[in-house]
């Protein structure tokens, strides 16, 4: 990828982010880089193909986040890596420019491109899961884990609690996400723990 293709899909994130898919103008983030906009066609062929490259890049952004967490915390005791990854991902939702645009365009893609980001999403859930899964395999294996939840339940309804804190933080802001964390974390952790 070229310098200039770099220099577009940065800019192209900060219009996407701000004005969404409609309010954001091929005119304006080519203006900002220093081109005409029948320049930014050399690199992308129109505004679908930008939006999904700038989408794309903050996916990845926030699986390279998932597989560093994963790998950082491994160490932890399961309650501390489990709530650990919940804590450091609402703390992104507050603070990350590239995680509220992802979260966002996920829950909310604009309706033609609809399919695409679905598609895309599901992938990135795929992926989330089989790094989380071989966690909750060593968890059930060293007893930690009640031995009446499977693996793939007990991942599915941890993505489940993940999922609440996003909607929460999109739509009720970080009080109202921090208490449905609370209350979520409280309920599962009991659900899964081995007494």
């Amino acid at each position: 990828m070229t310098i200039t293709a770099v220099k577009i899909r940065e800019v192209a994130l900060r219009h996407f982010a701000l004005n969404g898919y409609e309010g954001a103008s091929l005119a304006h983030i080519s203006g900002e880089v220093g081109m005409k906009k029948q320049s930014l066609y050399n690199y992308f062929k129109g505004k679908d193909d930008l939006f999904l490259a700038v989408f794309q890049d903050t996916a990845a952004r926030e699986m390279f986040f998932v597989e560093d967490y994963v790998t950082r915390s491994s160490l932890l005791p399961l309650e501390q890596r489990l709530y650990g990854f919940l804590d450091e991902y609402s703390k992104r939702c507050q603070q990350d420019e590239d995680t509220k645009f992802f979260l966002r365009m996920a829950f909310f893609p604009p309706g033609h491109l609809r399919s695409d980001i679905v598609d895309y999403c599901n992938r990135h859930l795929d992926r989330m899961s089989a790094l989380l899964e071989p966690i909750f395999e060593a968890a059930l294996v060293a007893g930690e884990m009640h031995p009446d939840v499977s693996v793939e339940r007990a991942c599915a309804a941890y993505t489940a609690v993940l999922d609440g804190l996003f909607v929460e933080m999109l739509y009720g802001g970080l009080e109202r996400s921090l208490k449905r964390l609370d209350g979520s974390w409280y309920v599962y952790w009991r659900g899964i723990m081995n007494r």
